[in-house]
């Protein structure tokens, strides 16, 4: 009889600095064999290594969401217990495997991860139970108690979604095959690091990974992460964690997972902006000499309000200084900036209609305590009703045009723009709400700059108003011996 285990998940990365609450509109729900033809993420990576190997998939849900504000309750609960009444109705299972993010986190219950991973345990004390996570994960004492083993992703961007899916099935695997029970072990690292700092193609991050995959040839070892954590959540466990799961030997998990720690702490000075990172007024002027050279495109990165970092994409500061430039506000062609949420924007631009004039006040709708909206005269240049879901519009206003949209969405995709009649190779300067380009956006820019400006997202980290973060941690807090202990 093919052994049975049980897949599912969810996926989020939520920034308890955005004010949005990421309800049921916003997050997409795959049911049941809907799961089995995806190829795109960890958990088909679990799916269809199982399914090879002879296994019996008993699929359930997989819900995730463009990176927000943190879960609405009453639908989280919902979306739990139906997973918890399948896992039930499922029958016997020899394992149970999840595709999870790390750092998704719900009105008044907080960490998601903690919470549904203990209730699995409750119905399922013995069965193996193992995860993938995003790199960015955000580790627990609760999470690392209630699972037998974590597989991190391993490339920043992540590109390896789907590996690390596989990943997590054959750790199920060698642990049924061999009988023996996984142990694992988590140092905790008191650090905070961005994306923006962290690429694993290059130093230090490129290193660190190949220990990693160094120490995953040794007999035993299952998996090796690093769990980077995510500085835009005020939690009181984030941090930096070594994680090692071996197939039965807590010793050399330990061992391993201290050692792989104090590489990283010791590597903590080396981290840094991989892109040229400046202050607003400072990238301002930077752009300018660009175009006085000749080098352009430029794309700037709106970094303090970068939506695939849980942003809320409606804080204007950066606009507004853009719009008070006599050189960038009046660019042939216009600089073009992507984007803005702001529903009652695109409302507005719709109903007037291509060629017509709106008067409104752009951004600001969410994060009031970052920006203020902006009092604007926009002409509707064109309209898409058909992007992601969403609706798109592209509006000009004192020399510039700006994208905006009705949804959610990540600014990082040149095909957004494409979407609207604009060709961003023919731009001199393009602003995106993003961190680290994506390879994307990326091939188009001749010269790219990650502007440090201020939002949810906020590349420096001191001005963020954390209230329950564990301190000292790194980079807050530099003079200081860093305990690397076991949790």
């Amino acid at each position: 009889m093919k052994a049975r285990i049980f897949v599912g998940g969810l996926h989020h990365e939520s920034d308890t600095f955005n004010p949005i609450i990421t309800t049921k509109e916003a997050i997409h729900v795959i049911r049941g064999q809907a799961m089995m033809a995806k190829r795109e993420n960890s958990s088909s990576g679990i799916i269809h290594t199982l399914i090879a190997a002879g296994y019996e998939v008993i699929p359930s849900l997989l819900a995730s969401a463009v990176p927000n504000g943190v879960w609405d309750r009453a639908y989280y609960e919902q979306l739990k217990g139906e997973l918890l009444t399948q896992l039930k109705e499922a029958g016997p299972l020899d394992a149970i495997c999840l595709s999870l993010h790390g750092s998704m986190r719900v009105q008044s219950i907080g960490e998601a991860e903690q919470d549904l991973l203990e209730a699995i345990r409750l119905q399922h004390p013995t069965t193996p139970l193992f995860a993938s996570l995003d790199m960015h994960a955000t580790l627990t004492r609760r999470m690392r108690k209630a699972a037998d083993g974590f597989v991190g992703y391993k490339c920043a961007p992540h590109t390896d979604t789907y590996e690390t899916g596989i990943h997590t099935a054959l750790m199920a695997i060698r642990t049924l095959e061999s009988g023996k029970r996984p142990t694992m072990a988590a140092v905790r690292i008191p650090m905070l690091i961005a994306g923006e700092q962290s690429e694993t193609s290059v130093e230090p991050m490129r290193s660190l990974i190949r220990e990693l995959r160094k120490r995953e040839q040794e007999d035993g070892v299952l998996a090796c992460s690093y769990l980077l954590g995510f500085p835009w959540a005020d939690g009181t466990e984030n941090a930096v964690h070594a994680v090692v799961v071996t197939q039965n030997d807590q010793e050399q998990a330990d061992r391993l997972a201290e050692e792989l720690a104090s590489l990283f702490w010791n590597k903590r000075a080396q981290f840094g902006f991989y892109t040229e990172a400046l202050l607003p007024e400072k990238a301002v002027e930077a752009t300018k000499q660009s175009l006085r050279d000749g080098t352009f495109p430029v794309v700037i990165s709106d970094s303090g309000d970068n939506p695939t970092a849980g942003s809320s994409a409606d804080v204007t500061t950066f606009l507004a200084s853009l719009l008070a430039d006599p050189v960038l506000s009046h660019l042939d062609p216009p600089l073009l900036y992507q984007g803005f949420y702001d529903p009652e924007v695109v409302s507005a631009a719709i109903e007037a209609g291509v060629g017509n004039e709106i008067r409104c006040e752009l951004g600001a709708k969410f994060d009031k305590r970052t920006s203020k909206s902006l009092k604007v005269n926009a002409r509707v240049l064109r309209v898409n009703q058909d992007w992601q879901e969403a609706n798109l519009v592209l509006l000009s206003l004192d020399g510039i045009e700006v994208v905006v949209f009705d949804r959610h969405v990540g600014c990082y995709d040149p095909e957004m723009m494409r979407s609207l009649g604009v060709e961003p190779t023919r731009r001199k300067v393009i602003v995106v709400k993003l961190g680290y380009l994506e390879n994307e956006i990326r091939s188009i820019s001749k010269r790219s700059i990650l502007a440090l400006t201020t939002g949810s997202s906020d590349e420096l980290f001191m001005r963020l108003p954390y209230r329950n973060l564990p301190r000292p941690l790194y980079p807050l807090d530099v003079a200081f011996e860093a305990e690397l202990s076991l949790i």
